[in-house]
């Protein structure tokens, strides 16, 4: 049984991430895709299987042509992941502010003695 490919996966490579940039605005097919980038036509069909394995691309037939369309509710699991570690530099950042701001009145005291 082949492994599911996970969001991160596909996130993890800068031509999968400029194609979900590309879709995220407009359905294209993969020859519209391929256009934009200086690969073959089959290395581009490749990440866009990846995509499609990891559930962030669609491939919808209209007549003859394949588009590509985005799913990028799947990145929802990859926002949630990065959120928790923004609230955590958040905090940090807020404490180093209060400490700057007593450093501040430390000093700013001592001036004036």
């Amino acid at each position: 049984m082949k492994a599911r490919r996970d969001v991160y996966q596909a996130i993890a490579d800068p031509t999968r991430r400029a194609i979900i940039n590309m879709i995220a605005a407009k359905p294209q097919n993969v020859n519209s895709i391929a256009e934009h980038f200086n690969v073959t036509r089959q290395a581009i069909s490749l990440h866009v299987k990846i995509l499609t394995d990891c559930g962030l691309i669609v491939i919808r037939q209209q007549g003859r042509d394949r588009f590509c369309e985005a799913q990028l509710n799947r990145l929802s699991e990859v926002a949630a992941w990065v959120d928790q570690y923004r609230q955590h530099w958040e905090s940090k950042l807020d404490a180093m502010e209060t400490y700057l701001e007593k450093l501040k009145k430390e000093r700013y005291g001592k001036q004036k003695k």
